[in-house]
């Protein structure tokens, strides 16, 4: 036990060499991490197999995002875009390179792979770290640690989206390593702060509920530095100095920053991620004018939560009860982790409860977000539960699933630490636990995981136009110019193979000339298609459809899906 005579310096000397007298890869993290690369590997190939990798639109637009850096007729930074974050498309980039991987979408998936390996080793690096009472965890903290790995990384909804070039599994694994690396600063480690801050960069730099979380554990450490005595003998309160604190900040605040400034030079607004002609906000409004009344939740910050927390229980289980039996647990986690008493082990350096568990509640940081977007960000998120029974956006529920994972292993932990004689009531409850788990991921296997039916239901029309344009797309000469808009439909060039620097598109400006660019490539071959284009790809209604209709074309061949806008192909010259 430390005494209260004892100097800062050597007070915090010993509880970093505490902290870290666990490695951060020991044989339980190494075996954590093959079984997890096991299950990706394994699940992509399964997924692949089916051909269900590049099923989500957005996923397909990640991939030539990244793809349209260096394959473009005006190739570079600038076509990363405004409204996506780039972090998920500049790790794409090098994987990309190959025209295979980028036809067939591995490329895009490797960084969701790797990114939920590091989630599965993060989650459980973050239970049992918070959980230990001294520098050795104990059975306990380990076994705990254990669920929370099997909850996070068999989830079937995470299992299918770290097979596709979705964000989700990277923005998780960011998420967690700054949770983790917070934690580890609270318990001394000197080091830890500055990692965290690079977490949540690179979480900023994925999502914008990076954000909200940065904001969150930066007034966190200000608050902690300037009103909390630096230390407390006998607690976990060993903060940093304030220019570490000042480090952290800057750190965790340059990637809004770089953001911000990015889209101030580029597109004349720094928020044009947020209220220009691409944001959720304009489409939002688009969609309204065309006599849609709203998305539920709209304006009502109770009602945006209730739909976001039923898109979380949506990703934990198909069966309406066991979903909510999820959040009658994680509740209950919360209540019986900061209302048991604390613990001292003997001769150890560490209080346990609550202190060391006080950074598991940033798990709980989408909640809030989330109701903010939906309510105030033009954000939509429905559920077939709920009006108007239908499949958008449920994938945003797994944000929540770091939260469920810790939420189950502390009950674990606390039923295995508790003093009731009675073994056999304490095996019954963990086994309860651990039944609770199969029975909610059996019957999502068994109904199928909830976002890949997402993409299934609402992609399938657009597919199916994609992969008959692709046909004749095929057909076309192999040295021909194409005229086409990219935005909804780039896939149908991907499935073809037809390099993208082959198209004329609407990257092919000057951003930075608003609203348009005269001079721009893109506005000169609208004005004329036959000079600039061999061919030209259109959709009623989209920018080169408009331009044919003044400057008439001959018209090859006209697709038509149900639920979609006509496809048809020019002969330009």
């Amino acid at each position: 036990m430390y005494s209260k005579t004892e100097t800062v310096p050597r007070l915090q000397k010993r509880v970093t060499k505490n902290v870290s007298a666990n490695p951060p890869w020991d044989t339980e993290v190494r075996l954590l991490a093959w079984l997890a690369t096991c299950v990706s590997v394994f699940s992509f190939l399964y997924y692949f197999r089916l051909g269900e990798v590049l099923l989500y639109g957005d996923a397909v637009a990640h991939i030539n995002i990244a793809r349209r850096v260096f394959d473009s007729k005006t190739p570079g930074l600038l076509q990363l875009g405004t409204v996506w974050l780039p972090l998920p498309h500049l790790l794409m980039v090098p994987f990309l390179i190959s025209n295979e991987m980028w036809q067939r979408g591995v490329g895009g998936s490797i960084p969701s792979m790797v990114a939920y390996i590091l989630g599965v080793v993060g989650i459980f690096r973050l239970v049992r770290g918070s959980l230990s009472r001294g520098a050795e965890p104990d059975r306990a903290a380990r076994a705990a640690a254990w669920l929370a790995a099997l909850v996070y990384a068999a989830n079937p909804n995470l299992i299918y989206m770290q097979a596709t070039a979705m964000g989700e599994s990277l923005y998780l694994a960011l998420f967690i390593w700054s949770v983790v690396y917070f934690s580890e600063a609270q318990r001394g480690d000197a080091k830890a702060l500055t990692k965290c801050g690079f977490c949540l960069a690179g979480a900023c730099l994925t999502r914008y509920d990076g954000w909200f979380l940065a904001a969150t554990m930066a007034s966190a450490i200000v608050w902690q530095t300037l009103f909390t005595p630096r230390t407390k003998p006998g607690t976990l309160s060993f903060w940093p100095s304030r220019p570490s604190a000042l480090k952290f900040i800057f750190i965790a605040a340059a990637a809004p920053a770089l953001w911000l400034v990015y889209n101030g030079i580029v597109y004349r607004n720094p928020l044009e991620f947020e209220n220009g002609p691409y944001s959720a906000r304009a489409i939002e409004r688009k969609s309204q004018g065309s006599g849609n009344p709203g998305h539920p939740g709209g304006g009502n910050l109770l009602v945006a939560g209730l739909y976001f927390v039923k898109a979380a229980e949506s990703n934990m289980a198909q069966n309406a009860w066991l979903g909510r039996l999820w959040m009658i647990l994680a509740t209950a986690s919360v209540i019986a982790a900061f209302a048991s008493s604390r613990v001292r082990a003997p001769g150890n350096s560490f209080t346990s409860p609550p202190v060391a568990r006080l950074p598991l509640l940033f798990l709980l940081i989408p909640v809030p977000f989330y109701a903010l977007s939906i309510a105030y960000g033009g954000v939509p998120i429905f559920v077939p539960a709920f009006w108007p029974f239908s499949h958008y956006n449920v994938r945003y529920g797994l944000q929540l699933l770091p939260a469920f994972a810790a939420a189950v292993a502390m009950l674990m932990y606390l039923i295995l630490q508790s003093k009731n004689p009675r073994a056999r009531l304490r095996s019954a409850a963990v086994l309860g636990l651990i039944v609770l788990v199969i029975a909610s991921y059996v019957s999502i296997w068994l109904a199928g995981p909830i976002c890949l039916k997402e993409a299934e239901i609402n992609m399938r029309g657009r597919n199916h136009l994609e992969e008959q344009l692709a046909v004749w797309l095929q057909k076309l000469p192999p040295d021909s110019t194409l005229l086409m808009y990219l935005g909804d439909h780039v896939g149908a060039l991907q499935r073809a193979g037809i390099p993208l620097r082959r198209v004329i598109n609407e990257g092919n400006h000057r951003v930075w000339k608003q609203p348009e660019d005269p001079d721009g490539l893109w506005e000169q071959a609208l004005a004329h298609p036959a000079q600039y284009a061999d061919y030209a790809v259109a959709f009623e209604g989209d920018s080169v459809w408009q331009a044919v209709q003044r400057e008439p074309l001959t018209s090859l061949v006209e697709i038509h899906v149900n639920g979609q806008a006509p496809a048809i192909l020019y002969r330009a010259r």
